[in-house]
C-alpha cells in the first residue's frame, strides 16, 4: 500500500506538467512508470476536433472494415455467405473414411475465425452510424447471415463428415475435442440426443426427423416456449429435464437449481444480521418523523435516501467536477498496464466512423508482442445505441499454419461532451461503468483460446461478468481514486481522503437490504421455474415475509411487475448477477486487496483465468487461480465494511 501511495504523490506532481505529445501509453511499472508518467500524462486529452485526412492507415492484423456504405455491407454480407457455402461444401465432399481433422474440422474453424470480423463489419454499424440507411443495412445483413447459418445447421451432409471425424476420436488436444463437441448434439445418460430449444435445432429435426411423434413433440415444445410457466416445464420434460430450471442451467456454471438454492440460502442467511440492523435504522427514522405508522417495503428507498444523505457528506453533483474523462482514462490505463502487463498506445491517422472515436492498440507490456486493438466511442449522438456495452470485432484465434489473430474490441458509451471548449466531466456512476467495461476489454485482448467459438466474451453466461466486475472493486480505493481524479480547472487537486472513505462506506451503505432483496427475486425465480402448480401470490407472500425480515409485500401487485428490468429474459438465471459479484469479491479480497497493483498476480489472473476463455470450464480456472474452491465469505464479510 505504501508503494502505491509513492505511485500517487508522483502522480499528483505529474499532473502540473503538460505536453503536447501525442498519446501513447507507457511501458513501465514502479518508479519508472512514475516519472514517464510524470512527463507524459497529458497525451491522454481526447480532442473532438479530429480532421480527416486522405492517407488513413489500416491496423496491423485487423480484418475489421470500417465506414461501409449500406451497400457495400450488403454485399461484403453476400460474400461472406457465398465463401462460408464454397468451404461447406468442401467439407461435406470428404469421403467419410478419409476423413482427417485437417480436411474437415480445421477448415471450419479457420472458416469461423476468418469471418467472425467480417461479419461484425456488417453488424456493428448498427449501432454506431449517422446513417439510417447504413444501420437499415446493417440489420438486413444481420438478417440474411443468420439464414444462412440456419441453413448451415440443418446440412445433414456436414453433420456425417464431422460424425466421421468424432467417432474416430483422433483429437488433437483437449480444445479441440471441446471445438467438436459444440459442433455434434449431445446425449443425455440414456443416449437420447438432447434438442434444446434453438431456431437451428428445431427446424432441422421438423424438416428431417422421419418420427412423427417426435416432430410433434418438438413443435408443440417450441410453440409454447414463451408461454406460461407450466409450458415452460412442460418443453423441458420433453427433452429429458425434471423442470424447466434444470433445462436452463444446464449449460451454465451454476448447473443445478440445488446449486443455486443452496448459493441463495447461504448467502441470505448470513446476511441476516446485518440487514436487521439496516432496518432497524429505517424504522427509527420513520418512527421520528411519521409516529407510530408501520414501515413498509414501498418505504425502502425513500428512507435509504434520508439515511445517506444524512450520514454521508458526498455531492455527485460537485464530485462530477473531478473526473475529467481524459484524467479517469489515463488512470485505467495505468491500472491496466501495472496489473494485467497491456500497454495501450494510441493509433493516429487511422480510419474510422466518427471524428470521436479513438483506436488504441494493446501490446504485451514485457515482450512488446501486438495483442489486440481497442476503438473508443466514448460520446453520445443521434442514431447512436443508447447503452454502454463492449462488442467484439474480432477474436482471437489460431489459424491452421498456428499464427493468431488478434483480438479487437469496440468500447461504446454515451458520455455528454463537455459545452464550449469545457472539458466532459463524469458522474461516479459512469467512472465505474467504464472501469467495468475495461475489464470486459482486457477480457477480450488477453483471451488466447485456439478456437473463435472460445474466444472473446464467447465463455460460461455466468462467468462472463466476474471479470469486468472484478474491475469494479479498484474504483473505491484511495490511491486509486486519486489516481483518476483532479478538480478540471486544476488536475493537481485530486478528491480529498475523507471523500475516498466516504465513497467506499456509500458503496456498502444498507447493502444488506439491497441484496436481500435481489435474493428474494432470484428464489421467487428459481422456485417458479422448478416446480408445478405454484400459486405465485402465496410463494411471493411467504418468500417476501421470509427473505425480508417480516416485511410483507404490498397488496393487490402482481409478483411480477415487482422484477427488475434487469431479469427480463433471465428466466431461472435471475441468481446469475450476484453469482458473478460473489466469485469477483472472492478474487479481489484474496489476490488484490493487499496489493493493488500486484503485477504478478494480475498476470496470473490474465494467463489463468483469461487466456483459456470458453475452452476450459470456468470452476477450473477459477480455482487452479485461488488454489481452492471459490467461497461466498469474503464477500459476506465485504457487506459489512459500512
Amino acid at each position: 500500500m505504501e508503494e502505491a501511495q509513492g505511485e500517487v504523490v508522483a502522480t499528483e506532481q505529474s499532473k502540473m506538467k503538460s505536453s503536447k505529445q501525442r498519446r501513447n501509453v507507457i511501458a513501465f511499472t514502479g518508479g519508472a512508470a512514475v516519472l514517464v508518467l510524470a512527463a507524459n500524462l497529458a497525451i491522454y486529452a481526447f480532442s473532438s476536433h479530429r480532421k480527416r485526412k486522405s492517407d488513413k492507415k489500416g491496423l496491423q492484423g485487423s480484418s475489421v472494415r470500417i465506414n461501409l456504405s449500406a451497400s457495400e455491407i450488403l454485399k461484403l454480407a453476400d460474400r461472406i455467405v457465398a465463401k462460408s457455402k464454397q468451404v461447406h461444401d468442401a467439407v461435406a465432399s470428404v469421403p467419410l473414411d478419409k476423413v482427417t481433422y485437417e480436411n474437415s474440422i480445421s477448415l471450419m474453424a479457420d472458416l469461423e475465425a476468418e469471418q467472425f470480423a467480417l461479419i461484425q463489419s456488417c453488424l456493428f454499424p448498427k449501432f454506431v452510424s449517422d446513417s439510417e440507411d447504413v444501420r437499415k443495412a446493417s440489420v438486413e445483413a444481420e438478417r440474411r447471415i443468420d439464414a444462412h447459418v440456419l441453413a448451415c445447421s440443418k446440412r445433414e451432409d456436414l453433420y456425417r463428415v464431422v460424425k466421421a471425424f468424432s467417432v474416430k476420436g483422433d483429437w488433437t488436444n483437449p480444445e479441440a475435442k471441446q471445438y467438436i463437441k459444440c459442433l455434434s448434439l449431445e446425449k443425455d445418460a440414456g443416449r437420447k440426443y438432447k434438442i434444446y430449444m434453438r431456431s437451428n435445432h428445431i427446424v432441422a429435426v421438423l424438416e428431417l426427423c422421419k418420427v412423427g411423434q417426435t416432430r410433434k413433440r418438438v413443435a408443440v415444445a417450441y410453440g409454447k416456449r414463451c408461454g406460461q410457466v407450466e409450458q415452460r416445464h412442460k418443453y423441458a420434460r420433453l427433452l429429458g429435464y425434471l423442470n424447466f430450471a434444470e433445462f436452463a442451467l444446464d449449460l451454465r456454471m451454476a448447473k443445478t437449481s440445488a446449486k443455486v438454492f443452496d448459493f441463495l440460502e447461504d448467502i441470505s442467511g448470513s446476511l441476516t444480521h446485518l440487514a436487521t440492523r439496516e432496518l432497524s435504522i429505517l424504522k427509527d427514522i420513520k418512527k421520528n418523523e411519521d409516529g407510530d405508522l408501520p414501515f413498509g417495503i414501498e418505504d425502502l428507498l425513500y428512507y435509504i435516501k434520508r439515511s445517506e444523505a444524512k450520514h454521508f457528506d458526498l455531492d455527485f453533483k460537485a464530485l462530477k467536477q473531478f473526473f475529467p474523462v481524459d484524467l479517469v482514462l489515463s488512470g485505467i490505463f495505468k491500472v491496466i498496464q501495472d496489473l494485467f502487463g497491456l500497454r495501450f498506445e494510441e493509433i493516429g491517422n487511422v480510419e474510422v466512423w466518427h471524428p470521436d472515436v479513438s483506436v488504441f492498440s494493446a501490446f504485451d507490456l514485457t515482450s512488446g508482442e501486438l495483442l489486440g486493438h481497442l476503438y473508443l466511442d466514448l460520446y453520445t449522438r443521434e442514431g447512436k445505441y443508447g447503452h454502454t456495452c463492449v462488442l467484439a470485432l474480432q477474436n482471437s484465434a489460431l489459424s491452421q499454419d498456428g499464427t493468431r489473430q488478434i483480438a479487437m474490441a469496440l468500447l461504446i458509451s454515451r458520455l455528454q461532451k463537455g459545452k464550449e471548449g469545457n472539458p466532459c466531466l463524469l458522474r461516479f456512476s459512469e467512472v465505474v461503468s467504464l472501469f467495468h467495461e475495461f475489464g470486459h476489454v482486457v477480457q477480450n485482448i488477453c483471451n488466447r483460446a485456439s478456437y473463435t467459438r472460445f474466444s472473446g466474451m464467447r465463455v460460461d453466461p455466468d462467468f462472463v461478468e466476474i471479470p469486468a466486475l472484478l474491475m469494479e472493486n479498484w474504483c473505491y480505493e484511495s490511491s486509486i481514486l486519486k489516481l483518476i481524479s483532479g478538480f478540471h480547472q486544476d488536475i493537481t487537486m485530486p478528491i480529498k481522503d475523507e471523500t475516498c472513505k466516504s465513497l467506499k462506506r456509500w458503496r456498502y451503505s444498507f447493502s444488506s437490504l439491497k441484496l436481500k432483496q435481489e435474493i428474494l427475486y432470484c428464489l421467487f425465480d428459481q422456485i417458479v421455474h422448478s416446480a408445478d402448480n405454484v400459486d405465485i401470490v402465496e410463494l411471493y407472500k411467504h418468500l417476501h415475509l421470509k427473505v425480508m425480515l417480516g416485511l410483507p409485500m404490498l397488496e393487490g401487485t402482481n409478483p411480477a411487475s415487482c422484477f427488475p428490468r434487469s431479469a427480463i429474459g433471465y428466466e431461472a438465471a435471475c441468481y446469475s448477477r450476484i453469482w458473478s459479484e460473489v466469485f469477483a469479491a472472492d478474487i479481489f479480497a484474496s489476490k488484490f486487496r493487499g496489493n493493488l497493483l500486484n503485477h504478478q498476480v494480475g498476470i496470473q489472473f490474465r494467463n489463468q483465468v483469461l487466456a483459456p476463455g470458453g475452452a476450459k470450464e470456468p470452476i477450473e480456472l477459477l480455482t487452479e487461480f485461488l488454489g481452492r474452491e471459490p467461497s461466498v465469505q469474503a464477500f459476506i464479510d465485504s457487506q459489512s465494511q459500512h
